[in-house]
């Protein structure tokens, strides 16, 4: 009887062959990205476009029909993936085009897909993947990220505005966290800026614009707090990493 096969692929490869493999792939990758920037490729003005103006968003989403939710979920899980594309504008896109309720459900389908594949990407490649992203400022700030193991820690992190829950999500998959904790986890912990941000998108697609407007302002009065503390939040954690 023959034994069980011994797993392969990029989890089970010395840290050299990691380094090695993704050095090139983020080699191959840059060079074809340069290439179609300098070239000035319609690709790139369309996504260029598409994640700068919402009008252009809204329409582009919006001609697809039937397949406009598909379409919608699509980009919000590119955004997360691609963390230098920016997601501010596409929650509040989905709140206009499919109504707060809609809005949510289609916005956490696409960051839920999103999110769960950097932190697959994360698990698979590691720090030869995500290092190079980042400056050694940045790394040396939140690489406790990869010891945390509660669920409290990923809540927390997921919930603070402006945090770079793209990031985030890469550096959790180098974490003991299992896979369902971090889905669940990081699921719950957006869902209240991406209710606001569709709710936020639902009243201005009703063209309800003072509402909208005093609607934000008292978000942003509420949540100021927590995001001006924090750096304070994280300091917590990284000297319970350092303990």
């Amino acid at each position: 009887m023959k034994g069980p096969k011994a797993k392969r692929g990029p989890a089970t490869w010395t840290d050299t062959k990691r380094w090695a493999v993704a050095s090139i792939t983020l080699a191959v990758c840059l060079v074809i990205v340069v290439w179609l920037v300098v070239s000035d490729a319609p690709l790139v003005r369309f996504l260029v476009r598409l994640y700068q103006d919402k009008h252009f968003l809204k329409e582009t989403v919006r001609a697809w029909g039937v397949m406009a939710p598909a379409v919608f979920v699509a980009i919000q899980a590119l955004q997360v993936i691609i963390s230098p594309i920016p997601g501010e504008i596409t929650g509040p896109v989905g709140g206009a085009l499919f109504g707060t309720l809609w809005g949510v459900i289609y916005s956490t389908i696409g960051l839920t897909f999103g999110t769960l594949v950097c932190f697959a990407l994360g698990r698979l490649w590691g720090e030869p993947l995500i290092r190079p992203w980042l400056s050694e400022h940045h790394w040396e700030k939140m690489n406790f990220i990869i010891e945390a193991e509660g669920a409290i820690i990923c809540f927390i992190l997921y919930l603070i505005p402006g945090f770079p829950k793209d990031i985030i999500s890469y550096l959790f998959g180098m974490s003991p966290m299992p896979f369902w904790v971090f889905a669940v986890v990081s699921t719950v912990g957006r869902l209240p800026g991406t209710w606001i941000s569709s709710y936020f998108g639902a009243h201005v697609g009703d063209q309800q614009y003072i509402y909208a407007i005093a609607f934000i302002a008292i978000i942003t009065a509420l949540c100021l707090p927590l995001y001006h503390y924090r750096e304070r939040i994280l300091s917590r954690f990284r000297r319970r990493k350092s303990a």
